[in-house]
C-alpha cells in the first residue's frame, strides 16, 4: 500500500475571547492527530470524533490504496491563537490531554476571574456611579444584550457588564498576575494527566513560534551605503521552541511556555503588559524552580540580555505587528525530514474573517471615522487585519521552485545514471559495496561530475563556497553570541581568512574542477552537501517504497540508517558548551578548532560503513538504483543548488494552503461567525462575559474543526481517487453526533443549542 504523510503547519490568529472557539478547533486537530497515530500503530482508537477520523483513514486506505498519516509538526500563533498553539504543541510533544485547557477556557476565562482584584477603594467609589449607566445601556430595548443574548442569560451579562465598568479607570481591567497563575494551573493540570505516546514519530521535529511585541523595542543597526550605518528600533519578537525528536520528546519547561502565552496575549488596554518579574513572583509564590531561566531569557530577549536589562523588557500582544505569523512557520520548512511522499499544508485558523478586531463608532463604512476610531485603527486595528497576500506569495514562490526542481531531477535521471555507468563501467553494480569502495566511488563520482558540468561547475563551486563560509560565520557567532555588529565582524573575519588562502579566486574553481585546497576546505566544513545527499537518497527510498513489490524491511532499515546519520552530522554543528578561539580576533584558529570539533571525515567513514551495511539487504535492482542515486547526487546538486540559492529543500512537494473559519464550515449552518459565535460581541470580548457564550463558541469550534479537517484530509487523496458517494457527508454527520454526545454532560448552559443542532444535523 502506498504511504503518504499529510503534514499540517498550523497558524492561529488572534481573536481575544474567540480563543475559546479556536480551542474547539485545535481540540479536533489534536484528536485527528491521535487517530492517525493509533491507525498507523494499529492501536485501538478512543470513541467520539477520534473514532470517526480513524474510520476516515481506514476508508482512504481501502478505497485509494493509500495509508495516510496526519502529522502536525509546525505551529505558529499570535495573541489568543498563540495560547492555543502553545498548548496544542505541548499535547503533541508529550502525548498528554488537552482537556485541562478546555476547563481553563470554560471555567476561568470569565471577567469575574480575570478582573484585577487590586482595585482601590477610591476607584470603587468613583466608579460606582457608572454602574447604573451600564445597566441602563444593557437594559434598554434593542441593546446589544437584548438583541444577542438569550433571555435566560441576560441578567448574568448585565451583572458582569456592571462589574466590568467598576474596574479601574485608565488601567487595564484584567489582572496580569492572575492570568499568569491560570496558565501555570493549566500546565500543571496537563502534567498531572496520564501521558500517552507522542503524536509525532521519533524522526519528526516539532517547531512552535509565538509572536510578541516589545513595547519599547531595541536598537538594530542597519548597514547603508551612506551613512555606513543607521540605528532603528525593532519591536517584533518571535519566541521559538523546538522538540528535535528522538525518544525523549519535550518542548520546554512550563515556565518558558507560560512566558510566551502570557506575553503574546497581553491585549493592549485589557491586560497589563508582561514583564518577567510577574512570572518570577508567581513561581516564587508556588515555591517552583525555573532551572534554565538565564539561558531561556538570553534566547528569548537577546538584545535585553546583552545589556543586562531583561527584567525591564515590556512585552505586549503579539497580534499588534504580526497577527498572522506565517513567516517563521515558512522558515521552519527548511531541513525537515521526508521519509515518504509528503502533502504539506499550511492551515490557518481565522475565527472572524473580514471582521475587525475592535470597532469604535457605529457609523457605516461610507462614513468617515471619528477621532478615536482613526487613531486606534492606525495604531492597532489596521496592522492586525492586514491580508496574508505576501505570505501566500512566498509559499507559492517556494512551491514553484519545487515544481521546477522535480521536473529537472526527473529529466536528468537517465543521463546521470548513464554518466555514472560510463565513469565506472558495468562491473560497478556487480560488486558488493564496502565502506572503502563507497568512499572511493564517491570521490571519483564528484570529480567526474565536476568535469562533466563544464563551465557550470565554476558558478556552482563559488556558490557552494560562499554558502559554507556564511554557515561557518553563523556557527562561530552563535557559539559566543553578541549584537548585529559583532555578527558582521565575525563574518568579515571569516571571509578575510578565506581570501588569504585565495579559496575564492576565479582560478580556484574552473570548468576543470577545484583546487586541492578548496576540496580540503569543503571536506572539512561542507555539512550541507552531506545532509542534502542523504535526504536525496531518502526521497528516492520513498519512490521505491511506493512500488508494489518493494523490499519493506530493507527500506525501513535504510531509512533508519539515513536519518541516524543525518542526526550525527547535525550534532556535529552543535557547539553548545564548547569553547573555541575568538573568531573576531583570530578567525584562522577558530576555523581550525571548528573543523576539528566537527570531525566530518570520521563521520563520513561512519556513514559509508552504515550505508553499505544496509545496501547488502536490497535485491540487485533496488541496490543498483540506490547506488546510482547516491553516487549521482553531485550531478543533481550542481544543477539544482544555484536555483535554490544555497537552500536545501527536503520536503520535495508543493505547498497548499487551507483555512478554517466559520465562513468555510457550512455543513451544519450557513451565515458564518454572525450566525454561530457569541464571542464576536462586545468587540470580540463577548465570551468573557458568560459561560454560556464560551460553551457556545467551544462547541461550534469543535464542529467547525471536524467539518473542515475531514475536507482537508479527503483532499489529500491521490489524484483520480475519491471516496464513495455520500461517504464524506456520512462521516461528517457521525463526527458531529459524536461531538454532541461527548460534550452534552460538560456543556450544561446551552440546552437550546443542542436541540437546534440535533435538528439541523439530522
Amino acid at each position: 500500500m502506498q504511504e503518504k504523510e499529510l503534514r499540517l503547519a498550523l497558524v492561529c490568529y488572534g481573536g481575544i475571547s474567540l480563543a475559546v472557539y479556536m480551542h474547539g478547533i485545535t481540540k479536533e486537530v489534536w484528536r485527528l492527530a491521535r487517530a492517525s497515530r493509533a491507525f498507523h500503530a494499529r492501536d485501538a482508537s478512543d470513541e467520539g470524533s477520534e473514532a470517526v477520523y480513524r474510520r476516515l483513514l481506514e476508508a482512504i486506505a481501502a478505497e485509494a490504496g493509500t495509508e495516510l498519516r496526519v502529522l502536525v509538526d509546525i505551529l505558529a500563533g499570535a495573541s489568543a491563537g498563540g495560547i492555543n498553539a502553545i498548548f496544542l504543541a505541548e499535547a503533541i510533544s508529550t502525548g498528554r490531554s488537552l482537556d485541562p485547557l478546555t476547563d481553563l477556557w470554560l471555567t476561568t476565562a470569565d471577567v469575574d476571574h480575570l478582573l484585577d482584584p487590586e482595585v482601590s477603594t477610591v476607584s470603587r467609589i468613583a466608579k460606582a456611579a457608572a454602574v447604573p449607566v451600564a445597566w441602563a445601556l444593557s437594559a434598554r430595548r434593542n441593546s446589544n444584550v437584548e438583541q444577542t443574548v438569550e433571555a435566560a442569560h441576560r441578567d448574568e451579562i448585565r451583572a458582569k457588564l456592571a462589574n466590568f465598568v467598576r474596574a479601574r479607570w485608565f488601567a487595564p481591567p484584567f489582572g496580569g498576575a492572575g492570568f499568569t497563575g491560570l496558565l501555570l494551573d493549566a500546565f500543571d493540570a496537563m502534567a498531572a494527566s496520564p501521558a500517552g505516546p507522542p503524536l509525532l514519530p521519533v524522526y519528526q521535529p516539532l517547531d512552535l513560534f509565538v509572536t510578541v511585541t516589545d513595547f519599547h523595542g531595541y536598537p538594530v543597526r542597519l548597514r547603508l551605503n551612506s551613512p555606513d550605518e543607521v540605528v532603528e528600533q525593532e519591536h517584533r519578537l518571535t519566541l521559538s521552541y523546538s522538540d528535535p525528536g528522538g525518544d525523549d520528546r519535550g518542548l520546554a519547561h512550563a515556565a518558558e511556555l507560560t512566558f510566551a502565552a502570557r506575553a503574546t496575549a497581553s491585549f493592549p488596554g485589557a491586560f497589563p503588559p508582561f514583564q518577567v518579574g510577574e512570572l518570577d513572583a508567581e513561581l516564587a509564590r508556588r515555591n517552583r524552580d525555573w532551572p534554565e531561566r538565564t539561558a531561556f531569557l538570553a534566547r528569548a530577549l537577546p538584545r535585553h540580555s546583552a545589556i543586562g536589562d531583561v527584567e525591564a523588557a515590556v512585552l505586549i500582544d503579539g497580534s499588534v505587528l504580526a497577527n498572522a505569523p506565517f513567516r517563521p512557520a515558512i522558515r521552519a520548512l527548511r531541513n525537515r525530514p521526508a521519509r515518504r511522499e509528503v502533502d504539506r499544508r499550511f492551515v490557518y485558523i481565522d475565527p472572524k474573517p473580514g471582521v475587525a478586531s475592535v470597532r469604535l463608532g457605529g457609523g457605516g463604512e461610507s462614513d468617515p471615522p471619528g477621532f478615536f476610531a482613526t487613531i486606534f485603527g492606525a495604531l492597532s486595528d489596521i496592522p492586525r487585519e492586514q491580508p496574508i497576500r505576501d505570505n501566500l506569495e512566498a509559499i507559492e514562490g517556494r512551491s514553484s521552485r519545487i515544481r521546477r526542481l522535480r521536473r529537472i531531477v526527473a529529466a536528468m535521471r537517465p543521463e546521470v545514471e548513464a554518466a555514472i555507468e560510463r565513469a565506472f563501467g558495468a562491473t560497478l553494480l556487480l560488486l558488493r559495496p564496502t565502506a572503502a569502495r563507497l568512499a572511493g566511488w564517491r570521490t571519483k563520482a564528484q570529480n567526474f561530475a565536476a568535469r562533466e558540468a563544464g563551465y557550470a561547475y565554476a558558478a556552482y563551486g563559488h556558490l557552494k563556497l560562499s554558502t559554507v563560509a556564511e554557515e561557518i560565520a553563523a556557527l562561530l557567532f552563535d557559539q559566543t553570541g553578541g549584537d548585529r555588529g559583532r555578527r558582521e565582524r565575525v563574518r568579515q573575519a571569516v571571509w578575510k581568512a578565506i581570501r588569504r588562502r585565495e579559496l575564492d579566486a576565479p582560478e580556484a574553481m574552473t570548468a576543470s574542477g577545484a583546487r586541492p585546497e578548496v576540496i580540503l576546505f569543503l571536506r572539512s566544513f561542507d555539512l550541507g552537501f552531506r545532509i542534502r545527499r542523504l535526504r536525496f537518497l531518502a526521497r528516492h527510498l520513498g519512490e521505491i517504497a511506493a512500488r508494489d513489490e518493494a523490499p519493506r524491511e530493507a527500506i525501513e532499515q535504510m531509512r533508519e540508517a539515513v536519518y541516524e546519520t543525518i542526526g550525527r552530522y547535525t550534532a556535529a554543528a552543535d557547539l553548545k558548551g564548547d569553547v573555541l578561539p575568538d573568531a573576531e580576533t583570530d578567525a584562522e584558529a577558530a576555523m581550525a578548532a571548528l573543523a576539528e570539533r566537527m570531525g566530518l571525515k570520521a563521520l563520513d567513514d561512519e556513514a559509508d560503513a552504515r550505508i553499505t551495511e544496509v545496501l547488502a539487504l536490497f535485491p540487485k535492482p533496488e541496490r543498483r538504483s540506490l547506488i546510482l542515486t547516491y553516487l549521482g547526487f553531485p550531478f543533481y546538486d550542481i544543477a539544482t543548488l544555484p536555483l535554490l540559492q544555497g537552500e536545501g529543500l527536503d520536503e520535495f512537494d508543493p505547498i497548499k494552503v487551507d483555512r478554517i473559519s466559520p465562513d468555510d464550515a457550512m455543513a451544519i449552518r450557513e451565515g458564518g461567525a454572525a450566525a454561530t459565535l457569541k464571542g464576536i460581541q462586545f468587540n470580540s470580548f463577548g465570551a468573557f462575559f458568560s459561560r454560556a457564550y464560551r460553551e457556545n463558541d467551544y462547541l461550534w469550534g469543535r464542529l467547525h474543526g471536524a467539518d473542515r479537517l475531514i475536507d482537508i484530509t479527503v483532499s489529500a487523496l491521490p489524484e483520480g481517487s475519491r471516496l464513495p458517494a455520500g461517504k464524506v457527508a456520512s462521516l461528517k454527520r457521525d463526527a458531529f453526533r459524536a461531538i454532541l454526545e461527548e460534550e452534552r454532560s460538560r456543556l450544561t448552559s446551552i440546552d437550546t443549542l443542542f436541540e437546534d443542532l440535533e435538528r439541523e444535523i439530522g
